[in-house]
């Protein structure tokens, strides 16, 4: 490494170091004694007992080994929809168990139609499986009431993994290693995992108090229920809301082992590139590297990573950018995805906005992307090593990384050093307030620049939560970069009421002309924006279809550091559920914005000067349980004096359980004073799933815009729990080009990943 990353890395060690001696762990809360399997106290709050196991019970998703019939279960769950508070109308039974080694959670989910079961996405991980009858369970190991881990499958195999922070972030990339069975039957369906104890982070060995709930989703009713009530204000998110779990008692963890995983991979490639000069055919290259895990504390992680790649992750999907700002695209790099949700921000996201009929562009500054670091553009920045610590440590949630990049010559990147360090305190029940840090050097190079600098940002925070239903988040922020721009602030302020019947969102937002976050995101500076967002949904009983019925009104008010108006929208909206799970949407938005500077969109210019446009958009959204499912929309309206209409649908296609494909086509007809033109994207998702844990996917996208074309098709074998076999093929070719487009680049990979736990 450059002696830069070795300082950055040993002062982020002597940090981590002096935090952990620093900090006594809280100590675990004090069992009560130790009830029946289940007991409900006076005010709904809900006990329940593991129950420890001298033999475990085999993981295969029939439940008929002696002990389920000699054991009490876990029963009574409690609607939140149709009809909060009331029985579920389809029993479930829960089994907790436990040995020296595994976690093991069993469920009876018993159905009086079972022919009506909704299953159609078998792969891991995949995106449908959350919509389909199924089972979900989380676990808070520190009883913080904040934070957890996720475990959700249906009733053919489709499984997934979530990280939870703060009630709020979900990181369903994150994976461990778990062992999810189900079978279908007669009554209904089962459900068997067992979860190691040393895939989860808790507090020392001996009697634990965790928390937990349970989650039974019946698509077909279009009924969630809950082991401990859940208020139906959060519908299906409820599940995060660990301050609403039940107490889980009885539970004693084994003593801490080496705690040390190793996961080496080697990867081939065979590559062209038609893009850049000198251009290249079939270059053959082989590399190998290694990622390492090593359990410092029960609590704390550390990882290390040598020569990381990144050959297997599936394309981004494409988007169409109408506006004159940058656009946001998630990470999906296994590396960057654990601990995610620690160094989130000031309330910042990185989930694209719903697009809803009263929803706001994302102007807030995301202070730490990981996608800035070994990505420029489109090309891939090699990473030479790294680290990163992440965990507890008494009420302190800890979060550390450094990592180094080589030159590449291809992206125009020098080797550069990418550090960040965040802490957070846990205060009241609920709330944390933190702080932050980050590091670059260099930064990229400017125009007019003499050369590259560092860039600096620092920034604190704060996250109150209050009751059930209010959440005040704020934070203060600068950055400072050497011989560019010199120093900036930014700051926020947001009040959110979010109850079942009324939404109150109020929101101050402050970004400096030079605030630049050289490892964050930015969707535009120099501004300070005001927002107020205004919901009232009611339930109406006389329209028996009708689940809710939400009316919203919001007004964004944005103007320059001088108070020059930019952007001024007033949006008008109303949206309604339906009890079979279909919803529909309309909305209206009057917009003036101030264009400084003329800009292009798709080759079209458009010149400077105030535009007052007009916008009515609806959609419909047909519901999962459906086998052809996804959502239709439209809108029309005035555009930068000129007029756009817009269609889109997004949906999914189910062919069999194991085969479905996901269209996706957007149409913009733009017609503008200086030009007119259309913007087409179209995509297209096609997946076979072999089993649970072995599928292909092929994903085809078109973008009239960029004039590309590209594919990518992955086979992905996951032969042993996060041992995996990869075969990934990809192309873009340029759409311009008579005839077939011609090739841009080319490249098939194979790569092979091997996990050894000590």
């Amino acid at each position: 490494m450059p002696r830069e990353n070795l300082r950055c890395a040993s002062i982020l060690a002597a940090c981590a170091a002096a935090l952990i001696v620093a900090t006594s762990p809280v100590a675990a809360q004090t069992p009560p004694n130790n009830p029946p399997v289940m007991t409900r106290d006076d005010q709904g709050r809900v006990t329940v007992r593991a129950v420890r196991v001298a033999e475990p019970p085999r993981v295969d998703g029939v439940l008929d080994e002696p002990l389920y019939d000699s054991l009490s279960p876990i029963t009574d769950f409690v609607q939140q929809d149709p009809d909060e508070g009331q029985l579920a109308t389809e029993p479930t039974l829960v089994w907790i168990l436990y040995d020296e080694h595994n976690i093991y959670i069993a469920a009876r989910c018993r159905d009086s139609q079972p022919q009506r079961i909704v299953a159609n996405d078998m792969r891991r991980d995949g995106s449908n499986v959350s919509q389909n009858d199924n089972i979900s369970v989380i676990i808070d190991t520190y009883h913080d009431r904040r934070n957890g881990y996720e475990f959700l499958m249906n009733s053919i195999g489709g499984a997934w993994d979530t990280q939870v922070t703060d009630e709020r972030d979900t990181n369903r990339n994150w994976n461990t290693v778990w062992f999810p069975r189900s079978r279908r039957d007669a009554e209904g369906w089962t459900a068997e995992m067992a979860i190691p104890f040393r895939s989860l982070r808790y507090r020392g060995s001996g009697p634990q108090v965790w928390g937990i709930n349970v989650r039974r989703n019946v698509r077909w009713k279009n009924e969630l229920s809950y082991l401990s009530p859940v208020p139906r204000q959060y519908g299906a998110r409820g599940i995060l809301r660990l301050s609403q779990a039940a107490t889980l008692v009885g539970l004693e963890a084994p003593s801490a082992a080496l705690n040390l995983e190793v996961k080496p991979y080697v990867v081939g490639t065979a590559q062209a590139d038609r893009a850049i000069d000198p251009l290249f055919d079939n270059r053959f290259e082989r590399n190998a590297g290694v990622d390492v895990k090593y359990g410092v504390t029960q609590s704390m992680a550390a990882d290390f990573t040598y020569r990381t790649d990144f050959a297997q992750v599936e394309d981004d999907d494409q988007q169409v950018n109408l506006t004159r700002f940058n656009l946001l695209f998630p990470e999906k790099r296994d590396f960057f995805l654990e601990g995610q949700g620690i160094f989130a921000f000031g309330g910042a996201t990185t989930t694209p906005p719903t697009g809803g009929a009263a929803s706001a562009p994302v102007n807030t500054p995301v202070l730490f992307f990981s996608r800035r670091i070994g990505l420029s553009g489109s090309r891939a920045v090699p990473i030479e090593a790294g680290g990163r610590l992440t965990g507890r440590a008494g009420r302190y949630t800890v979060g550390l990384l450094d990592i180094g990049t080589d030159d590449s010559t291809a992206a125009r990147e020098p080797a550069t050093n990418f550090a960040v360090v965040r802490l957070k305190r846990d205060i009241l029940r609920r709330s944390y307030v933190g702080v932050i840090a980050t590091h670059r050097s260099p930064t990229p190079a400017t125009p007019g620049s003499v050369r590259p600098g560092d860039n600096t940002v620092v920034g604190v925070d704060a996250n109150l939560a209050f009751f059930q239903s209010l959440n005040i988040v704020g934070y203060y922020a600068g950055t400072n970069t050497s011989g560019l721009n010199g120093a900036d602030r930014s700051y926020r302020a947001r009040f959110d009421y979010d109850a079942d019947r009324l939404g109150i969102q109020v929101e101050s937002l402050s970004v400096g002309k030079n605030f630049k976050p050289e490892i964050g995101f930015l969707r535009r500076t120099g501004f300070v924006e005001h927002l107020a967002q205004l919901r009232i949904s009611r339930r109406p009983r006389s329209l028996a279809q009708v689940r809710r019925i939400s009316y919203e009104t919001a007004l964004d008010y944005i103007t320059d550091a001088d108070g020059r108006l930019e952007n001024r929208q007033a949006r008008l909206g109303v949206r309604t559920e339906m009890q079979s799970g279909d919803s529909w949407g309309a909305g209206y938005a009057r917009d003036f914005e101030f264009v400084a500077s003329p800009f292009q969109i798709a080759g079209t210019l458009v010149p400077g000067g105030a535009y007052h446009t007009s916008t009515v958009r609806g959609n419909y959204t047909l519901g999962t349980q459906r086998r052809f499912a996804g959502d239709v929309s439209a809108a029309h309206g005035t555009f930068y004096a000129g007029t756009r209409t817009d269609l889109a649908y997004r949906g999914r296609a189910e062919l069999t359980t194991r085969l479905s494909i996901e269209p996706g086509v957007s149409v913009n007809w733009v017609d503008l004073p200086t030009g007119q033109f259309t913007a087409t994207l179209v995509t297209t998702r096609t997946t076979f799933s072999f089993s649970p844990r072995m599928l292909t996917a092929a994903l085809i996208q078109y973008n009239s815009t960029s004039h590309q074309l590209t594919s990518n098709i992955r086979f992905r074998w996951e032969y042993r729990p996060l041992s995996e076999l990869f075969v990934v093929y990809s192309d873009g070719r340029d759409t311009l080009e008579r005839g077939f487009p011609g090739l841009m680049n080319r490249g098939l990979t194979v790569k092979l990943t091997r996990l050894f736990r000590f």
